[in-house]
């Protein structure tokens, strides 16, 4: 089938009006519904942006493809969209997004149709394709430009001289777009650099050019490139990289590289061996501690900011019985403190128990981080409570699993929770919770006594390591720290971790203003972003940086960070709230200015290292 009998005139709007991600969805859906293509249009638009809700389909490079698959489609269907002023859609390297193809797959489309519908998302992986587009003056040209690269699919192994078979799946959740391009990028790579690879697409019509045993056996590595589930039990004893689906898309040079150095840890099978995920990090403790932090985080911003401003009406205030008590500032530290953070532990001991033994983990792991954060044992006794449950319920699972079938229904419902809440609750009592208070007591109590030399020691290495990766696990570890001495009473650390964190964006921003012509127009763009990601207290904006030339971004932005956590450390600022940024400086313990001083000094630091290192730059 060509893709031109999907995409017609009538489903063609050269001249978007929307300015937002939601406002385009919307735009398109109407360019659809018009042309009789949907049966129910709310629906159909709830299921794109519940697709955009698991990863932003703004591929970057100017182009995003909303898509769904969904009864709501009465015709499967393509409609092109341009915007001439670009559209903010949250895309994957930051950039505003001019061409928009929707796509629009029935539940019964059959393959002749998703074939079609995959091709499109291959053929716009071709720079002069996307040029064309953006000038043609005519719906007939821009149907023109799809016919004439409208041409029978590659054969999906490309062959190359340099030593290293490399075997590569991808897969997305639709299977419609991102699979197919991923593919597309990681071939088209491979052959740029004279490497063999294989490509298995796992798309709506099912798995495609399916990787065989022998290949798997006689394979360097393999790239799984995914945003859903694949069989992985075959990789077992392989050097595996699992990477989002974007990662394939947006790194593929890196992810070959990787693989031919075999840069990946083995697959031990049983589900075991997924050793990277979506944030980008290593499973097993990795990923459950990311899983827990990650659905704490908002407890603790939220409450963490309405603690700090209850101070703004005195550090008293919420205090009955003190002179300076306001009846507001009360309700803003109940509400922060004794409730939002109240609940931090048990959510991260809750959702890391859930992540290692699912929804059975969930109710001990709770029940566990309560009694940690009840007993004194906190942060350290959460992370405790949260594997101690999901190991204990993947145990009762195993010892549970030769009962009758008949019984089956009454182990989620009474075996699971009785047992395994049971048995956290009674190590937490009688083991772990005495001890690890102990201990939490005798590291404030250090941190307390160190000198101010030892406190900018301790600034310069956690501000370093927010810059490093850049919200990888390094960065993740620092700032799970931070969080964790807040919850301990001491405020320091955190100040020089959220410094630390503000540092690359900013000051990759301020050199692309101050050295110009040592970046190229887009990435003086994005330099415009990165000042907004920085102020945010968003160090990811750094990493589009940091990947095209980490030999210069990484250690400048590295030292500024390091300088800018020392020097919170020695002007002796502490943060109450974990996140923020910019917004949060006033309620900075110590002197605000101070602060805003040393992440000034650190952007500043990085700034000038970038404007020496690289080298001027043709557009």
């Amino acid at each position: 089938m060509r893709i031109t009998e999907l995409l017609t005139k009538e489903t063609i709007k050269l001249e978007l009006l929307a300015t937002s991600k939601g406002n385009a969805v919307s735009e398109l859906v109407d360019v659809l519904d018009r042309a009789g293509k949907l049966s129910d249009k709310a629906a159909y638009e709830r299921a794109v942006l519940d697709r955009e809700q698991q990863s932003t389909t703004g591929i970057g490079d100017g182009i995003a493809i909303p898509h769904a698959k969904t009864n709501a489609v009465k015709h499967p269907a393509i409609v092109f969209g341009r915007s001439k002023a670009g559209v903010d859609y949250e895309a994957l390297d930051g950039q505003p997004s001019y061409l928009f193809f929707m796509i629009a797959a029935s539940e019964g489309a059959n393959n002749t149709h998703l074939e079609a519908l995959s091709k499109l998302s291959s053929i716009l992986m071709k720079q002069e394709v996307r040029e064309k587009l953006l000038t043609a003056n005519s719906a007939d040209e821009v149907l023109a430009v799809i016919d004439q690269y409208d041409v029978q699919d590659e054969a999906e192994e490309v062959k190359g001289s340099i030593a290293g078979n490399i075997l590569a799946v991808t897969a997305c959740p639709t299977g419609i777009a991102h699979t197919y391009m991923a593919a597309d990028s990681l071939k088209e790579k491979a052959k740029e650099m004279n490497v063999s690879i294989k490509v298995e697409t796992n798309g709506s019509g099912g798995a495609k050019n399916v990787l065989t045993a022998a290949e798997i056996e006689e394979a360097t590595a393999i790239i799984v490139a995914a945003d859903k589930q694949v069989e992985m039990e075959r990789f077992k004893g392989k050097h595996v990289i699992i990477v989002p689906v974007a990662e394939g898309i947006r790194k593929p040079k890196e992810l070959i590289e990787r693989a031919l150095k075999q840069d990946a840890t083995i697959y031990q099978g049983s589900g075991e061996g997924r050793k990277e995920d979506q944030n980008g990090g290593r499973t097993g403790f990795y990923k459950h501690l990311m899983n827990g932090v990650s659905n704490m985080l908002p407890f603790v911003v939220g409450g963490g900011i309405l603690i700090a401003i209850s101070f703004m009406f005195g550090i008293h205030a919420s205090d009955p019985n003190h002179e300076t008590y306001n009846a507001f500032a009360e309700a803003l530290s109940t509400i922060g403190g004794g409730n939002a953070f109240g609940l931090m532990i048990p959510v991260l001991a809750g959702f890391i128990a859930l992540s290692i033994a699912d929804r059975p983990g969930l109710a001990p792991g709770m029940v566990g981080g309560f009694m940690a954060a009840q007993g004194g044992a906190g942060f350290l006794g959460g992370l405790i409570a949260g594997f101690l449950a999901g190991y204990i319920v993947v145990l009762l699972k195993k010892l549970l699993s030769g009962m009758p079938a008949s019984l089956e229904g009454i182990k989620p419902v009474l075996l699971y929770p009785v047992l395994s809440i049971f048995s956290v609750g009674m190590i937490m009592f009688f083991v772990v919770n005495k001890p690890v208070s102990a201990l939490n007591g005798l590291i404030s109590e250090f941190l307390g006594g160190l000198g101010t030399g030892n406190l900018v020691l301790l600034g310069l290495l956690l501000g370093g390591m927010m810059a490093i990766d850049m919200g990888g696990p390094i960065n993740k570890a620092a700032f799970t720290f931070g969080i964790a001495m807040i919850d301990s009473g001491n405020f320091a650390p955190h100040a020089a971790v959220m410094a630390g964190g503000m540092v690359p964006p900013l000051g990759i921003a301020l050199a692309t203003t101050l050295f110009r012509s040592k970046f190229t127009k887009r990435e003086r763009e994005a330099g415009i972003t990165c000042y907004i990601m920085g102020a945010s207290f968003i160090t990811e904006g750094a990493i589009p940086f940091a990947a095209s030339d980490p030999a210069r971004v990484i250690p400048s932005v590295v030292t500024g960070s390091a300088v800018a956590g020392a020097l919170a450390m020695f002007f002796g600022n502490g943060l109450r709230a974990p996140h923020g940024g910019a917004f949060v400086i006033p309620l900075v313990e110590g002197n605000p200015l101070l602060y805003l001083l040393a992440i000034v000094i650190g952007a500043v630091i990085t700034a000038i290292m970038l404007g020496l290192l690289k080298k001027p730059v043709s557009e």
